[in-house]
């Protein structure tokens, strides 16, 4: 008896949607409808979402990016590879010291998974510059949480410009958890927005440790603005699908690299 395809979730095909755009530069109902085992009538309706959103703009038949960037906000990046994010988070928390600590979280995917996960401690300080991170952690009246002000970028939620950099500057961090768009031995830590780099720039500047957290599809990857060189980082928690080559020469360049098995405590 064949097994039945699973049916995509709406969130999932969005995702799914805004990825096959930012590779391929446009999109075609027919040849989705069949990807994602739903109707042609379904898949207008989530393009018009989309469009309402301002992602993308609707063509005769499919649909076309709005403006320049790849850029895809957090909600649609948080369906992608979630067994292998929560895998990421539950490494990075195993790094946390007993004690009194001072974390500071950029935006991102992965990091707004560490938030939700962050035990309840009274002796955690958590310094962060995203708006959905910050609305997630005020829910923990335990954790003392600091937020940076600025001017807030609708792609990735972030605070960002002199402002949040001149708050930053008076702070002191004990461990910085990092999102990023790509990572690479040579290229150095990189997001898809200049002033979002400046910014997360300041942030790391102020940590005694740098851990980054990247699914495996960032690595070996580099976009538009560089946050800082490989050797800022003093770790990488990844998960298995990261390519071999890449991670071998973050590992060269001075860098531990855990990498984290998906569905397992275990990692290596």
């Amino acid at each position: 008896m064949a097994t039945r395809k699973r049916r995509t979730t709406r969130a999932e095909r969005l995702s799914e949607l805004l990825r096959v755009l930012a590779d391929t530069g446009s999109l075609h109902v027919g040849e989705l409808s069949a990807r994602f085992g739903v109707s042609s009538a379904t898949l207008r309706r989530d393009l018009a979402k989309l469009e309402e959103q301002r992602l993308l703009t609707r063509t005769h038949g499919g649909a076309r990016p709005r403006g320049h960037t790849n850029e895809v906000p957090p909600p649609y990046r948080e369906s992608r590879s979630p067994e292998a994010k929560r895998a990421i988070v539950h490494a990075a928390i195993r790094t946390l010291p007993t004690g009194p600590h001072v974390i500071a979280l950029t935006g991102g995917s992965t990091t707004s998974e560490l938030a939700r996960e962050l035990p309840g401690r009274a002796d955690l300080t958590v310094v962060t510059n995203a708006l959905n991170i910050a609305m997630d952690l005020a829910l923990h009246p335990r954790l003392k949480l600091v937020v940076v002000g600025g001017v807030a970028r609708p792609q990735s939620y972030e605070l960002v410009g002199p402002w949040a950099e001149h708050v930053l500057a008076s702070i002191s961090v004990g461990t910085a958890f990092v999102g990023v768009d790509g990572i690479d031995a040579t290229a150095g830590i990189t997001t898809h927005d200049e002033n979002e780099a400046r910014t997360n720039r300041a942030m790391l500047g102020r940590a005694q440790r740098v851990v980054v957290l990247a699914d495996g599809s960032k690595l070996g990857r580099s976009t538009l603005a560089r946050m800082g060189d490989i050797q800022d980082v003093h770790e990488v928690i990844t998960d298995a699908s990261a390519a071999p080559a890449a991670v071998a020469a973050i590992r060269r360049a001075g860098v531990r690299v855990t990498v984290v098995e998906v569905g397992s405590a275990k990692d290596r």
